[in-house]
């Protein structure tokens, strides 16, 4: 197959799938955020007993997973744009959960208390979970670009699983001790324990999903007819490019 190196062309380069991809990074974004960020379960480990982890961890990690796969066929640039719309779409879904609280039932209704309970997070839990995701989804993006750039676009596990520990790593160090340091039903050492259990299961989801990874890659590369080096890329989260400034197309 033909190779050409290009630059960043005057107009946008057209992607067939980007915004469905987008579109799937939001919605597991925010479904793992709403359902199930706060609740603390645990499983029976043979010799050590009961050990628990965050609810949310079950299925947080796809979104991890998608945005390998934005790096990896789209470029930093444009999984930085897709970032920033999940942060935006996070502080969205805070300020709305807030409104929907404050206001007043009707008359009657017994699901007050309950509602309260499940959308009425703290503060402290929504500036923490989006800390958290804004630090490792950009340490994840970052890792995995620079490291397809060393790696030469070879040991695509390897870029995927190192970009996790990394930017998983991030995550939940931030998110859980902000967010639950402290408070009651949290004490010390089942803070750590879901720290640790969120991201060993988060890198393990990673490793797990890897055939899966390269089998949508794949597809996306073939289908997109690109493959993108961010060898000028700049790497600001702030920046506002979202061009690729050079890279191979197939």
């Amino acid at each position: 197959m033909e190779k050409h190196e290009f630059d960043a062309a005057p107009q946008p380069i057209s992607f067939r799938y980007y915004d469905l991809v987008m579109a799937a990074f939001v919605t597991i974004l925010l479904l793992s955020n709403l359902i199930g960020a706060s609740k603390p379960s645990y499983v029976i480990l043979p010799g050590i007993g009961a050990w628990s982890f965050g609810a949310g961890v079950l299925f947080f990690p796809i979104s991890y997973i998608i945005g390998d796969i934005l790096t990896e066929v789209y470029g930093y640039a444009r999984a930085r744009r897709v970032i920033w719309t999940g942060f935006a779409a996070l502080l969205f879904m805070a300020f709305m959960a807030w409104a929907v609280v404050q206001l007043p039932p009707a008359d009657g209704w017994p699901g007050q208390e309950s509602y309260e309970f499940v959308f009425g997070n703290s503060w402290r839990i929504v500036f923490a979970s989006m800390v958290a995701f804004w630090a490792g989804e950009f340490a994840n993006s970052f890792v995995l670009a620079k490291m397809k750039i060393w790696t030469k676009g070879k040991h695509l596990w390897m870029r995927t699983i190192g970009s996790t520990i990394v930017g998983q790593g991030l995550d939940s160090f931030i998110f859980y001790p902000l967010a639950f340091w402290g408070l009651a039903g949290w004490p010390i050492e089942l803070l750590w324990q879901v720290v640790l259990s969120q991201w060993l299961i988060k890198t393990a989801w990673e490793a797990l999903l890897t055939p899966l990874t390269y089998l949508v890659v794949g597809k996306l590369k073939r289908v997109e007819g690109v493959e993108i080096f961010d060898t000028q890329t700049d790497f600001s989260p702030f920046a506002s490019s979202q061009e690729v400034k050079k890279g191979a197309a197939s």
